[in-house]
């Protein structure tokens, strides 16, 4: 029946509204077509105009950040500090790079030596790890030009000596080249000059300048003098964005030509506005035509009027979930489209959050899923009554929630709201007279900080959810750059971990450890190495997670621990620890394996040493005691990792008599001319020492760290300043040249800067 009332509404469309129709809409659309070509080709011009007053804007806006640097790098004395070979940092950070921040507003230097070497890193928050390879990288092509400009403008004289005579240019005397490059995703100016002396005297070598390279973030002060320069509108900075008619893009590259991004503006539109001129007289013929099907209308009302109905109840279904009654995945994907194009204009972020129960399965599995529905729709109300005024909750599928939050103040404001949902969900479900308790995990992706693609946003919101869910559940994420890049990498690792056990890839190094005269060597700590067959050398830091986490620990410990036994008949009397991870100790025959393994090498077990951290301890804790004591029954030693790294290392202290006791090389780092520092490293030796125990200390990398623990009765050290890790044939060579700290031996190299692996 419903199908025939649609059928026969539509005859009547066609026999009255159509030839009436289409006789105006072929005028209409000619002139409309005309019109919008002209327009088009009007906004066109004047977005081009607009894109050039960008660029001159920016372009005086770099030539006086080389104006600002010309007084301190074109002067005599910063030229003879900078080139020094070992220049005076003090003499830079007070007369160059501060003195740029305190009076020009540089936030950040690096001055680059002759020979492209970074001589000096400055930031005003005195971090340095801003100045990352890839940074060095973008600004290689700009070093290159100034250092051929300054070279290129020595002319020589009838004698053959050099004279410097630089060509005129808008900056004056500077040498100097200015662009744009990416610091940890924003966009930086910068200003590469030549150090320079001021008075240019007759040589007879032309050497390459040392270069003072000053950065200003783009945003903020800079991008409202561009703006204030050009009278546009609507100016951000942000990746590069769909192409829109209303907004232009002037794209920033790095000296590379890499894409940093782009600074958006909202354009002028004189052919849109001549077309709003028009409107009045297309408006008429949009009358026309409605005065039509509104008569039209009127007489199939009551026929469409049932269809209507059904065709509405028919969408909310589709677009929503029987159970709760929210929007489902679909409905919810059409909204986030919305609200995101409504925060763009608005100049507003934009929340999206994933949620999942926490454990619903055991819910179903011991209530039924009668109650599992229920709680579903308790979750559900009190989402919906706790989300802010014009959000949006989901039912996105059994157990999982989304929400959209919209014109998000802050991070700070975001998890307040956040707070607040968990709070009320944590709150007891009433079925029957049964209290359940549930919990959330949520990952929350943020527009545009995070993307302006809904696909995108939702993508990055699950990444957050699986961090959350994977850091111990009933918690929340926030997405960071970080996460996409381990979900995806993780994987990829994994594989090639298991291929390079699989075809014995991987190496050990040994790092020895002497006694406390220094003239001996008595214990060697083994570390996995692994290097692929193209040569690519991965970090124990980045695999050992990814084998923690994929299961493979079992087998690289298990590999670990046998080579290290096996390599330990080389070097007699020397005790070989090997660390072993937590989750080996979850393993029920690891105590069995280690003795196989100490039986199919003929190794004493008093010649191997188990390193364990307090993490250890953590979930199975009398397994874990029980797993130790038998070890040191056996006769291994037992040494605890890292004291002091954690909040509770004197309580295991107190449940596990360890044989050896190894310091937390962050200690040892900070007691150089630190009283506090050392006066807890004298602690932690006579703890250990009053317990009975061995005292290791790590990451020894100066004669006075190692003289400082020596006088203080430490055990054993061990460090670079001893000897960086070494492959099993060096070592042996090592062990069999060692005189001592001070000797011929190879311990006596102190070439080799670093902290110990």
């Amino acid at each position: 029946m419903d199908k025939l009332v649609k059928n026969s509404g539509g005859r009547i469309a066609y026999a009255i509204i159509i030839p009436m129709v289409v006789v105006v809409l072929t005028s209409v659309i000619g002139i409309f077509a005309l019109m919008h070509w002209s327009a088009r080709l009007s906004d066109e011009s004047a977005e081009q105009a607009q894109h050039k007053l960008i660029a001159g804007a920016l372009e005086l806006t770099q030539n006086y950040l080389v104006k600002q640097q010309t007084g301190v790098v074109i002067w005599d004395e910063a030229h003879h500090v900078v080139n020094d070979p070992v220049p005076n940092e003090s003499w830079i950070y007070n007369n160059i790079t501060h003195w740029l921040y305190q009076n020009n507003g540089f936030s950040k230097s690096v001055v680059v030596g002759r020979d492209m070497d970074v001589r000096d890193v400055y930031a005003h928050d005195q971090s340095r790890r801003w100045m990352t390879p890839s940074l060095y990288d973008q600004l290689v092509p700009a070093l290159r030009k100034v250092r051929a400009r300054y070279i290129i403008s020595f002319r020589k004289t009838p004698s053959g000596l050099f004279a410097f005579a630089p060509k005129n240019n808008k900056t004056g005397r500077s040498i100097a080249e200015t662009g744009v490059v990416s610091i940890g995703g924003e966009p930086y100016l910068f200003s590469a000059a030549a150090i320079m002396p001021q008075v240019q005297s007759i040589t007879s070598v032309r050497y390459p300048p040392a270069v003072l390279v000053s950065m200003v973030p783009l945003m903020g002060e800079k991008l409202s003098n561009i703006s204030e320069m050009t009278s546009l509108k609507g100016f951000l900075v942000s990746a590069p964005l769909v192409d829109r008619n209303d907004v232009g893009q002037f794209h920033l590259q790095s000296p590379r030509g890499t894409d940093i991004g782009v600074i958006a503006w909202k354009t002028s539109q004189p052919g849109s506005q001549m077309l709003m001129r028009i409107n009045p007289f297309l408006a008429i013929a949009a009358f026309m035509i409605a005065t039509v099907v509104i008569a039209v209308a009127v007489f199939t009302k009551l026929v469409t009027r049932r269809l209507a109905r059904s065709e509405a109840n028919a969408v909310h279904a589709a677009r929503h979930d029987a159970l709760s009654g929210l929007p489902n995945r679909s409905r919810y994907h059409d909204l986030l489209v919305e609200t995101l194009e409504d925060g763009f204009y608005k100049g507003r972020s934009t929340a999206v959050v994933y949620i999942d129960l926490d454990h619903f399965k055991d819910i179903n599995d011991t209530l039924g899923h009668s109650a599992g529905d229920k709680v579903i729709v308790a979750v559900a109300q009190r989402l919906k009554s706790v989300i802010p005024d014009k959000g949006i909750v989901a039912r996105i599928s059994g157990d999982e929630f989304a929400m959209v939050i919209k014109d998000c103040e802050s991070d700070e404001w975001l998890e307040y709201i956040l707070d607040q949902v968990q709070d009320e969900i944590s709150r007891p479900i009433m079925i029957g007279r049964r209290e359940i308790f549930a919990s959330l995990s949520m990952g929350v992706a943020i527009a545009p900080r995070d993307g302006h693609d809904p696909d995108e946003l939702l993508r990055k919101a699950d990444i957050a959810l699986y961090d959350a869910k994977a850091n111990g559940r009933s918690r929340r994420s926030f997405f960071e750059a970080t996460m996409e890049h381990h979900v995806q990498s993780k994987d990829l690792m994994t594989r090639d971990l298991r291929l390079a056990l699989q075809n014995d890839e991987l190496d050990l190094a040994y790092q020895p450890q002497t006694d406390n005269s220094a003239k001996r060597i008595v214990a060697v700590e083994a570390l996995a190495r692994w290097t692929k067959e193209d040569g690519t050398v991965v970090s124990p830091a980045q695999f050992i997670p990814v084998a923690e986490e994929s299961g493979l620990i079992n087998d690289l410990g298990i590999w670990v621990l046998n080579k290290a036994c096996e390599k330990a008949h080389d070097w007699p009397g020397v005790v070989v620890s090997v660390n072993v991870s937590p989750n080996q100790f979850k393993h029920p025959r690891f105590v069995e394996k280690v003795m196989s393994i100490l039986a199919a090498n003929n190794l004493p077990p008093q010649r191997l040493e188990i390193e364990v951290t307090e993490s250890v301890f953590a979930g199975r804790n009398d397994s874990v005691l029980h797993a130790l004591r038998r070890l040191k029954n056996l006769g291994v030693k037992v040494a605890l990792d890292d004291f002091g790294s954690g909040y509770s290392s004197l309580s295991y202290l107190r449940r596990f008599p360890f044989d050896t006791l190894k310091i937390d090389r962050d200690f040892v780092s900070d007691m150089n001319g630190n009283a506090e520092a050392e006066a807890i490293l004298v602690s932690i030796i006579h703890l250990g020492k009053a317990l009975g125990m061995t005292i290791v200390a790590e990451g020894i990398e100066t004669e006075e760290q190692s003289r400082f623990l020596q006088e203080h009765d430490c055990s054993r050290l061990q460090g670079f300043y001893i000897s960086k890790p070494l492959k099993d044939k060096d070592l042996t060579t090592f062990l069999n040249n060692y005189q001592g700290i001070g000797g011929s031996g190879f311990g006596a190299d102190l070439s080799y800067q670093g902290r110990s692996a």
